[in-house]
């Protein structure tokens, strides 16, 4: 009964990841949601329009794909919420969400509606949905419900979401690896975009001189509190010792892979561990030596440890540019085939860090032991 009770305080992560994940589509859809128009056409027009003649595998794999996970994690959220036909729900909502991105890129010159894309998308939603429902069925949802409530503190929700989305986040090239977060120098660029030949411009702050490249101990600190960061933020919700050393393996693992996965995509596998410097090699040092003795640390400790690092972190990182060669390894991702994981990668790899500077301070705001 304690053990069951102890699961039922736990809420669940799908909903927020379902919303994140819906809100990432809808921008990925819509990119680069310039010159819009009315074309002459009726938005729905595309659903009697005749198969297109020509598509590719990678097509058809990522629209099928991509609205995966959004059934999945509508599914889960239902069967976690006991909800009336949960797969019932995630189908539809896959179908109406596709029904809409894609009305909506009639208006968009740059995109192309097409009832397959609608096809494959609901049908991604459906697969995605029947893998969840096939895990409940299996007893695989309520196993991982025991193991959460064994290993993390009932309130690890929003931590659990930062946690899940901070190897997508890495997926986009970052500057500085596990450097996420660097936002200034396109804030200001998009910022005088927006402002130009409007009296506003005067008013944007301008800076006395000019960003500068970070030198080699500058980029081995951002490398070592970039790799802290995530190994905090698990601390915090996890209180055994032994479960500690588990996340803090798990989470090195997994940013040294998406990392490596990254590079690969951007430069050929065959460069996928080109990125390790020596700088870089040692920064991964350092944020080990920092992670063991903060084991011992209260979950508040971690918690607030994690608030210091994260905010030298993005301090150092957005007092440098990105450089040239670096901007034209984007455009494999912006212009090329990558287009489509564009919105997904890019836009939690810029908002990760302050959505989880938000998440601590509200739970430093909190009046509950550490």
């Amino acid at each position: 009964m304690a053990e069951a009770g102890a699961v039922s305080e736990h809420k669940s992560a799908a909903w927020p990841l379902a919303q994140v994940y819906a809100a990432l589509i809808v921008y990925a859809s819509l990119y680069p949601f310039g010159e819009w128009r009315t074309q002459g056409i009726s938005p729905f027009a595309f659903l009697l329009a005749p198969l297109p003649r020509y598509w590719t595998g990678f097509d058809v794999l990522s629209n099928a794909l991509g609205y995966g996970p959004l059934g999945f994690l509508i599914t889960l959220g239902g069967l976690r919420s006991r909800l009336a036909r949960p797969l019932l729900l995630a189908v539809g909502a896959a179908f109406c969400l596709s029904l809409a991105m894609e009305s909506l890129q009639s208006y968009l010159p740059s995109r192309v509606p097409s009832n397959v894309d609608l096809f494959l998308n609901a049908l991604g939603g459906a697969v995605g949905a029947m893998a969840a429902w096939a895990l409940e069925r299996l007893g695989a949802l309520d196993r991982w419900s025991l193991f959460r409530a064994r290993w993390f503190v009932p309130e690890s929700r929003g931590a659990l979401v930062l946690l899940a989305l901070w190897p997508v986040g890495l997926l986009f090239p970052a500057a500085v690896p596990l450097g996420l977060g660097q936002v200034m120098e396109r804030v200001e660029e998009g910022l005088a975009d927006w402002l130009a030949d409007t009296p506003l411009l005067d008013w944007l702050p301008v800076r006395d001189v000019e960003l500068q490249p970070l030198i080699p101990s500058a980029e081995l600190l951002c490398v070592a509190l970039g790799a802290l960061v995530p190994c905090l933020l698990a601390y915090s919700i996890v209180r055994s010792l032994p479960r500690r050393v588990a996340m803090l393996v798990l989470v090195l693992g997994v940013g040294l892979g998406f990392t490596a996965l990254s590079a690969a995509l951007s430069y050929g596998p065959v460069h996928a561990w080109s990125w390790l410097s020596l700088p870089v090699q040692l920064g991964l040092v350092l944020a080990l030596l920092l992670a063991l003795p903060s084991l011992w640390l209260t979950r508040r400790g971690c918690a607030a440890l994690c608030l210091l690092a994260l905010g030298i972190h993005l301090s150092i990182l957005n007092q440098s540019p990105t450089s040239a060669y670096f901007a034209q390894t984007l455009q494999t991702w912006e212009q090329g085939r990558f287009i489509r994981f564009n919105g997904l990668a890019q836009w939690v790899g810029w908002l990760w860090p302050y959505a989880t500077l938000v998440y601590l301070i509200r739970w430093m705001a909190r009046r509950e032991p550490g």
